[in-house]
């Protein structure tokens, strides 16, 4: 059962709409009986990254989550917010992160002159960086939806799994083992996001 953590800080529904195209069992809770029964985790997130930490803590299920992901090795996959909150720290807060990567989130940062706005909100290719299940079959040119004013930087090029590149290259996928994070939202990217949902429905 792939249980997606709910702690207020997501639309769910789409997530869960799109497992269910995939035709896994999957469930939105924070309820610590079904986490504990997960064989995979997915931390979603849209928002601030303070208020994201303050959310998660406050739902008394880090302590588990870190069994399940760090000891049990259970697969978790972060998504936008989710996969910034893998990393020690971002620029958007004080907050420390869940530090389960050795990376940082910073801002995006355009000069003046640049038509180019934040948030970073549309369409964009990814370059996979390494080889992976989570990343197979998505076909020539994958293309992903992306809603971030930040991005994850990696302070091990091993860890990066993906690249896009708005207006510079940046870290649009990670993974060190079990420990998986895209910044795009696959639940809104149509075939190319069923397809990374599937291959993550059907990792070990």
């Amino acid at each position: 059962m792939i249980v997606i953590i709910d702690y207020k800080m997501a639309n769910l529904g789409s997530i869960l709409n799109m497992l269910k195209r995939v035709g896994v069992p999957a469930v939105a809770t924070a309820d610590p009986k079904l986490v504990e029964r997960a064989d995979k985790i997915i931390l979603p997130g849209v928002g601030a990254f303070d208020n994201a930490m303050r959310n998660l803590h406050a739902t008394n299920l880090v302590p588990l989550i870190e069994q399940k992901v760090l000891h049990q090795k259970v697969p978790v996959l972060g998504i936008c917010l989710g996969m910034q909150l893998l990393g020690k720290s971002s620029a958007e807060g004080h907050l420390p992160g869940l530090g389960w990567l050795d990376a940082h989130s910073v801002r995006f940062s355009f000069d003046q002159a640049s038509p180019l706005k934040i948030p970073h909100m549309g369409w964009s290719e990814i370059q996979t960086q390494a080889a992976s299940p989570l990343m197979e079959d998505l076909g020539d040119h994958p293309r992903f939806y992306f809603v971030h004013s930040y991005h994850l930087v990696c302070n091990h090029a091993a860890d990066v799994l993906a690249t896009a590149t708005y207006g510079q290259p940046f870290t649009a996928a990670v993974q060190r083992g079990n420990i998986m994070g895209v910044q795009f939202h696959p639940e809104k990217s149509h075939r190319f996001g069923l397809q990374l949902l599937t291959n993550f429905s059907h990792l070990p």
